[in-house]
């Protein structure tokens, strides 16, 4: 009785703390931003407006050797955040809008008059439920090569991906 009781609180507890949470195996990388044609892959959670996911993409901009799979996460800190991926999604050429927002040339404009599409905002929107289905609620966070990182540390994506 005691074996069973202790098993199905085991079996309980691996089901709390594992729901929300997802490997790069079951995260739908049809939905992302794609920058990058190298062989390598990174999938991304990004806020545009988070500074060290700012640091992460210009790191990121000069490797070749690197296919991002980009997913829009913005934090409730970052007001202006929400706007500013509804923008990037709305766009044609996402990448280059994607460089400028992150590069803060739009940050000295107006993210209320920013041209979003109803498609850009159901875009961001699908991204974001990912990213808490998948338990991300911080940025930046990169999933590569089955490891997860949380935060822009250059010196465990190196380990991983090696140096430019």
């Amino acid at each position: 009785m005691t074996q069973r009781f202790l098993l199905t609180l085991a079996l309980l507890a691996t089901m709390v703390f594992c729901s929300g949470t997802a490997s790069a195996a079951t995260i739908d990388l049809n939905k992302t931003l794609v920058i990058g044609t190298g062989p390598k892959k990174v999938i991304e959670f990004t806020d545009p407006d988070c500074p060290f996911c700012r640091k992460a993409a210009a790191y990121f901009h000069n490797r070749r050797d690197i296919t991002r799979y980009v997913f829009f996460n913005p934090l409730a800190m970052h007001p202006n955040a929400r706007s500013k991926a509804q923008y990037i999604l709305s766009g044609h050429d996402k990448t280059r809008l994607y460089h400028e927002v992150m590069s803060g040339m739009v940050d000295r404009m107006d993210t209320k008059n920013l041209p979003v599409t109803a498609a850009g905002i159901k875009s961001q929107e699908e991204q974001q439920a990912i990213a808490k289905k998948a338990g991300i609620d911080s940025t930046p966070t990169f999933m590569i090569m089955g490891r997860i990182i949380e935060g822009f540390d250059q010196a465990k994506i190196e380990e991983l991906l090696g140096k430019p």
